[in-house]
C-alpha cells in the first residue's frame, strides 16, 4: 500500500464507526503554550482539558506534524522524522479501553493484513486493565504483552493532558537484531506503529500527575511514516514513497549514493527529512526568524544547508528539495501546490542569505578547530554568534562532528555580558516594587469594571491612589499619581491601541489622565496629575475620556484592521501581524514578510483599503465562545491568551479578528488610510507606518502644496511636474557629461604632462606630483592616465587637496609589486601625516584624512620612500 491508500483506508475504518473525520489543523497551533503542532492530539487539546465542549463525541484525522525535540538525532536513525503525519482516532469521554484496543487490533490484523506473529504490544506497568483487554478481550498470548515504565505514559513535556498508553510494535525480523521483544529487545528491530494514550490524567509538570481529567478520553497515534515502511517491505521511513524521491534529490544535489557511505548517509537523511520540514513549515505559513517557531524553520533548514554545502553541489538545495515535496504531497495538501511559488522564493532568499554567513564563518570556525584542542572556547562560539551569524546550535554540531566540546558555559557568559552591557543604560522605577503595590489593589479591590465601549463618561468611586510608588490617602495638586477606580471608561494599553487619556473630577479638585495600562491585566491603572485642589480616596468621582483622541484612535484601530487584510490579501497569508501601536491618526504595523514590498504591492496594498473605506461595509462587534470565534474564521495571533469568552470584530465580509480595542461602526469613518513608509525591523520582519483620518487628509495637503510650489518654481501645472523634473535631470544628465568630457580632456592633457615628467630611479619610473584642488575620484583617474603612458616599471604617486582635505594616490606596476614594492605600504606613513589612513592594496592604493595642509609634506615623505623602495627592488 502507498502512503495515500494508507491514509485512505484509515480514515474510512473509522469514519464507518462514527468518528467524524477532521481536516489536518496548521502547523501553527492556536495554543499558545505550543510553538508548533507536534502531535495529532493538539487540536483537541482543549476538547481534553474540559475547557471546551467537543462538538463531536469521535474523531479521526491525518495531522501533519513537526517536533524538533530530537533533532540532533534526526539522520542517524532510520526511524526518526522532524516532520511526519501522525493518523489518529480520538473519544472524547465516549469509548475508552475496552474499545480503542480492539479497534487497533482490526486495522494492523483485517485491514493492513499484518502477520499476527510479527506484532507485539506494551501496556503501563500499573495497567492492568489494558493487559486484561489485550489477552482475554483480542486474544493475544500473555508473553507478547510487554509491561513498561515512562516509555507506556504519554505527555508532551508542558502541563496539560497525560495518562497511560498501550503500544503496537512490528518485528522487523532478526536480521535487524536482537530478540525479545520491543522491551529489552533491539529497538532497530522492534519498530513502534501505534501508540494508544489512554488520557485520563493531568499533570502540571512532566510524569508529574495533579489529578483525573473530567472524562476519560482517547488519543491514538501511528506514524504514518512507520506504516508505510512495513507495508511497503523497505528497510527505514527515508524508504517510502514520500521520502525516497526527495533523498534521491539530495543524492543528485550532493553527487552522494545511498547506502555507500554511513556519514554521507547521514547528510542524506537530514537532507531528505529537514527539506520536507521546511516546505510544510513555510507552506503554513511560518517566516525564518530569530525566535519563536521562525527560529525553529530557520534551525532545520540551516542544518539542511550545511550538510549539503560540505559535499559542495551547484545553485542551492532547499529549494530543489520543496519541489519535489511539493510534487508528492501536494496531492494529499492541495495547499503546498497554491503556495508552491511564494515557498520556492523563500527557502531561495533564506538559503543565499545563510550561504553567505557559511562562507564567513566557517573559516573561523575551521581555524579555531584544526588547533590540536580538545574544547571550543566560548569567546570564539560567541564571535561566530555575534559577528558573523554562526547559530551556537551549528558551531556545536559542526564540534562535535569532529570531536571537539563547545565551553557552552562561557559563551552563555559571553552573552549575558553582552545583554547587560545592554541593559546598562537602562534606568527605571523598583518593577518589583510597582508590583507589589498593584498586587495589593487587586486583593483588596479585585479587577476593574471597564464601561468604555459603551460610555465616554462614567461614575464611580476612587479605591486607590498611588504617589512615588506608596498607596496614599490624599493627593494634592503638583502631584503625579495613579489612580484606581471601581468603574472606568478609560481603555488601558493593550493590543497596540494606546491608552487613553482625560480628566477626572470630584467635589475637591481634578486630575489629568496622561495614559491608562493594564498594570495587571484586568486592573486599570490611570497615570496622571492632579491638578487643582486635591482627590482623596473614597471619593465620588466623574471621570471623562479625551473624547475627540478615542475616536481618532478609533480610526486608527479600524484601519489597521483593514490594512492587516490588504497585506495578507496582497502578499500573502503568510503575512501575519508581529506587532503593532494604534495612534490617534497614526499606525504602526509589523508583519511577517521575507522581503521589502514593491511600489506596485505597497500601491496595491493602499488602494484596496480605501475601496474597502469608501464602500463604507459595517463594523460590527460579537461576544462569544472562543469555538465560535474560529468557526467564525477570526484570525488570533501566537502569544495572546484567550479565554473562554472573546471578542471578535468584524469588517465587512472580509476582516474578521480577535480583539478586545475600539472601533468606529463603520468603514468610512476610518477615513482616508495614507501609507507612509516601509521597512526592515528584523529578519523576515516589515513595518507600514500608515496615517488615518484628519492626519492622512493633512498629509496629502501638505504634499499636494509642496508639489504646487514646485510647479509654481517650474512654471507647469502640478500634474506636469513629474514630465518636467525627468526633461530637467535628462538636460543636467547632459551637462555633467559635458562636464566630464572636458574634465576629460584636461586629465589628459595634465596626465601627459607628468608622465614626461617622470623621473628614473634605479631603472624605475617615478612620477610624485601635488596637483592641486581635485576629488579623489578624479586623482585616481589622473594617476591611472599617468601610468597609462608610461613604459616598463613604474611608480606613480599623486596628492591634492581636496576641500580641508588631504587625498593620495599611488599606483605600482606588476613587475614591481611582484619585485616587493607596495602601493598600499608606500601609502600608509603619509597617511598618517594627513591625520587619516589608507587601502593596503599592492598594487592601486588611496589615502586620505583632514589635514589637507600637510599633503606637500606627506608627498615628500613618500617620496623619499619610493626612491629607496625602488632602489632595494
Amino acid at each position: 500500500m502507498n502512503s495515500q491508500e494508507i491514509r485512505e483506508a484509515f480514515i474510512d475504518f473509522f469514519v464507518e464507526r462514527d468518528h467524524e473525520l477532521r481536516p489536518s489543523a496548521s502547523l501553527i497551533p492556536t495554543d499558545p503554550t505550543l510553538l508548533l503542532t507536534a502531535a495529532g492530539m493538539v487540536p483537541f487539546k482543549p476538547y481534553f482539558l474540559g475547557e471546551e465542549d467537543p462538538p463531536w463525541d469521535r474523531a479521526v484525522s491525518v495531522q501533519k506534524c513537526v517536533r524538533t525535540v530530537d533533532i540532533d538525532i534526526i539522520g542517524t536513525t532510520k526511524r526518526h522524522l522532524s516532520f511526519f503525519e501522525m493518523l489518529g482516532n480520538f473519544s472524547f469521554g465516549d469509548y475508552f479501553k475496552e474499545k480503542a484496543i480492539p479497534y487497533a487490533h482490526e486495522f494492523v490484523a483485517e485491514v493492513l493484513g499484518l502477520d499476527e506473529d510479527r506484532l507485539w504490544y506494551t501496556v503501563h506497568e500499573t495497567d492492568d486493565e489494558a493487559a486484561e483487554i489485550w489477552v482475554d478481550g483480542v486474544g493475544i498470548a500473555p508473553d507478547r504483552v510487554q509491561r513498561g515504565g515512562n516509555d507506556n505514559f504519554w505527555q508532551m513535556g508542558v502541563p496539560g493532558p497525560c495518562g497511560p498508553s498501550s503500544e503496537i510494535f512490528y518485528d522487523k525480523g532478526e536480521e535487524f537484531g536482537d530478540p525479545g521483544g520491543p522491551i529489552g529487545g533491539d529497538e532497530d528491530r522492534y519498530v513502534e506503529i501505534w501508540n494508544l494514550v489512554f488520557m485520563q490524567n493531568i499533570q502540571d509538570e512532566p510524569y508529574q500527575v495533579v489529578g483525573d481529567l473530567p472524562a476519560k478520553n482517547i488519543d491514538t497515534g501511528m506514524g504514518l511514516d512507520r506504516i508505510a515502511a512495513v507495508m511497503q517491505e523497505v528497510p527505514s521511513v527515508f524508504d517510502i514513497d514520500t521520502t525516497r524521491e526527495v533523498l534521491r534529490t539530495a543524492e543528485r544535489y550532493t553527487k552522494l549514493e545511498y547506502g555507500a557511505n554511513e556519514s554521507a548517509d547521514v547528510s542524506l537523511r537530514i537532507l531528505a527529512d529537514h527539506g520536507r520540514a521546511v516546505t510544510f513549515l513555510i507552506g503554513d505559513g511560518v517566516v525564518p526568524s530569530n525566535d519563536g517557531r521562525g527560529y525553529v524553520l530557520r534551525r532545520v533548514l540551516r542544518r539542511a544547508v550545511r550538510h549539503a554545502w560540505q559535499y559542495g553541489g551547484e545553485g542551492l538545495v532547499i529549494p530543489k528539495l520543496a519541489e519535489t515535496t511539493i510534487d508528492l504531497m501536494g496531492a494529499a495538501y492541495p495547499a503546498l501546490v497554491e503556495k508552491k511559488d511564494f515557498i520556492l522564493d523563500a527557502v531561495t532568499r533564506e538559503e543565499e542569505k545563510f550561504r553567505r554567513t557559511l562562507e564567513s564563518g566557517h573559516q573561523l570556525l575551521d581555524e579555531a578547530l584544526t588547533e590540536e584542542v580538545s574544547e571550543l572556547e566560548g569567546e570564539t562560539a560567541f564571535k561566530l554568534h555575534d559577528t558573523y551569524g554562526f547559530p551556537i546550535d551549528l558551531t556545536r554540531e559542526i564540534a562535535e562532528e569532529r570531536g571537539v566540546a563547545v565551553d557552552v558555559s562561557g559563551f552563555d557568559t559571553a552573552m549575558e555580558e553582552q545583554r547587560a552591557r545592554a541593559r546598562a543604560a537602562w534606568k527605571g522605577s523598583d518593577v518589583a516594587d510597582a508590583a507589589e503595590v498593584h498586587r495589593a489593589v487587586l486583593d483588596e479591590y479585585g479587577l476593574s469594571d471597564f464601561v468604555g465601549y459603551d460610555y465616554e463618561t462614567s461614575d464611580g468611586v476612587v479605591l486607590a491612589i498611588v504617589h512615588n510608588g506608596e498607596q496614599v490617602q490624599t493627593a494634592e495638586k503638583g502631584q503625579k499619581v495613579e489612580i484606581f477606580l471601581d468603574k472606568t471608561p478609560f481603555y488601558a494599553e493593550s493590543g497596540g491601541q494606546v491608552g487613553d487619556t482625560g480628566r477626572m473630577t470630584t467635589e475637591t479638585g481634578e486630575v489629568f489622565v496622561a495614559d491608562t495600562q493594564h498594570v495587571i491585566q484586568g486592573l486599570h491603572g490611570h497615570e496622571g496629575k492632579v491638578t487643582s485642589g486635591q482627590i482623596s480616596v473614597g471619593q465620588p468621582v466623574t471621570s471623562a475620556i479625551d473624547s475627540p483622541r478615542r475616536e481618532a484612535i478609533r480610526k486608527s484601530h479600524t484601519g489597521t484592521h483593514v490594512l492587516h487584510w490588504a497585506i495578507r490579501d496582497v502578499v500573502g497569508d503568510h503575512a501575519n501581524q508581529a506587532g503593532s501601536l494604534v495612534e490617534p491618526g497614526r499606525i504602526r504595523f509589523d508583519f511577517s514578510h521575507f522581503s521589502q514590498l514593491g511600489d506596485e504591492e505597497l500601491a496595491s496594498i493602499e488602494g484596496e483599503i480605501n475601496q474597502r473605506l469608501i464602500d463604507n461595509t459595517s463594523v460590527t462587534t460579537t461576544v462569544t465562545s472562543k469555538e465560535e470565534a474560529q468557526a467564525m474564521g477570526a484570525l488570533a495571533f501566537f502569544g495572546d491568551k484567550y479565554g473562554e469568552v472573546v471578542r471578535v470584530v468584524k469588517v465587512g465580509d472580509y476582516s474578521t479578528e480577535f480583539c478586545g480595542g475600539t472601533h468606529t461602526s463603520t468603514s468610512g469613518q476610518v477615513g482616508p488610510l495614507l501609507l507612509v513608509s516601509e521597512g526592515s525591523v528584523g529578519s523576515n520582519l516589515r513595518r507600514i507606518e500608515a496615517l488615518t483620518g484628519a492626519a492622512a487628509y493633512e498629509q496629502v495637503v501638505a504634499m499636494r502644496g509642496a508639489l504646487d510650489s514646485t510647479g509654481s518654481l517650474l512654471r507647469s501645472t502640478p500634474m506636469e511636474v513629474p514630465a518636467r523634473v525627468e526633461a530637467l535631470l535628462e538636460r543636467v544628465s547632459g551637462l555633467e557629461d559635458q562636464l566630464e568630457a572636458i574634465a576629460s580632456s584636461r586629465r589628459s592633457d595634465l596626465a601627459a604632462e607628468l608622465a614626461a615628467s617622470a623621473d628614473i630611479v634605479a631603472g624605475s619610473t617615478l612620477v610624485t606630483a601635488n596637483v592641486g584642488d581635485m576629488g579623489g575620484n578624479e586623482l585616481r583617474q589622473l594617476a591611472l592616465g599617468v601610468r597609462d603612458r608610461l613604459d616598463g616599471a613604474s611608480l606613480v604617486v599623486l596628492g591634492a587637496r581636496d576641500g580641508e582635505k588631504g587625498a593620495l594616490v599611488a599606483l605600482a606596476s606588476k613587475d614591481l609589486v611582484e619585485r616587493g614594492v607596495s602601493a598600499g605600504d608606500l601609502l600608509a606613513g603619509p597617511a598618517r601625516e594627513l591625520g587619516g589612513g589608507g587601502s593596503r592594496d599592492p598594487e592601486l592604493a588611496q589615502a586620505g584624512g583632514p589635514k589637507g595642509e600637510a599633503i606637500d609634506a606627506a608627498l615628500d615623505a613618500v617620496r623619499v620612500d619610493s626612491e629607496a623602495k625602488l632602489a632595494e627592488a
